[in-house]
C-alpha cells in the first residue's frame, strides 16, 4: 500500500447515495418512503427500489436480494454506522423531528455538535440514521492546530421545536 498522502478529492465530491440490505422492503419503504418523506422513483420487481429527495433518481437504494427475512447485522462487528441525512434548514430538522414525535417513532438520541444538530435513530433493520441540520460554516469553531472543533452536548429539543412557531 502506497503512503503518497498528496492526491485529495475534489472538494465538490459528494456521498451520492446509500443503498442499503434489508429483510423486509414493503417494511423498509413504510420507513424511508412513509416517515421520512423519500420519493419512490422506482422499483425493481419485488426486490428493490429506489428512492429520492427533489426528483434525483435516487439517494438511497433498498433490495432484498441477499437479505430477505434476514436478521439484523450484529451491533458489535464491522459495518455501516449509520446514514446520515442533511436537512437544507433547521426548519427542515424541527418538521422531521414533529413528524417523528407525532407518529411516535422512537428516536434513538439528539446532539448538538457545534457544527451541526443531529436527531439519530434506527430503520426497521436496526440501520442507524442520522436527520440533521449543519450551522453555517462562519459559526463553527476551531483548535489552535485549525482543525474543526466538534463536540456532542445534548440536543434542545424544545427549542429546536420552537422553529415551528413562526
Amino acid at each position: 500500500m502506497s503512503t503518497d498522502n498528496t492526491y485529495t478529492t475534489p472538494s465538490e465530491t459528494r456521498v451520492g447515495h446509500v443503498h442499503l440490505k434489508v429483510s423486509d422492503l414493503d417494511k423498509a419503504l413504510g420507513f424511508y418512503r412513509d416517515l421520512l418523506g423519500f420519493e419512490l422513483t422506482t422499483m425493481y420487481g419485488e426486490q428493490a427500489a429506489f428512492l429520492s429527495a427533489g426528483g434525483y433518481h435516487h439517494h438511497i437504494g433498498l433490495n432484498t436480494w441477499h437479505s430477505h427475512g434476514g436478521s439484523p447485522a450484529p451491533r458489535n462487528s464491522p459495518g455501516l454506522y449509520h446514514t446520515a441525512f442533511l436537512y437544507p434548514t433547521r426548519k427542515d430538522l424541527a418538521v422531521i423531528l414533529k413528524r417523528l414525535i407525532d407518529k411516535e417513532y422512537p428516536i434513538g438520541g439528539a446532539s448538538d455538535h457545534g457544527v451541526s444538530e443531529a436527531i439519530y435513530l434506527q430503520d426497521p433493520d436496526g440501520n442507524g440514521v442520522e436527520l440533521y441540520r449543519d450551522r453555517p460554516q462562519k459559526e463553527w469553531e476551531y483548535d489552535k492546530d485549525g482543525s474543526v472543533k466538534m463536540v456532542t452536548k445534548p440536543l434542545d429539543l424544545k427549542d429546536l421545536l420552537s422553529e415551528l412557531d413562526d
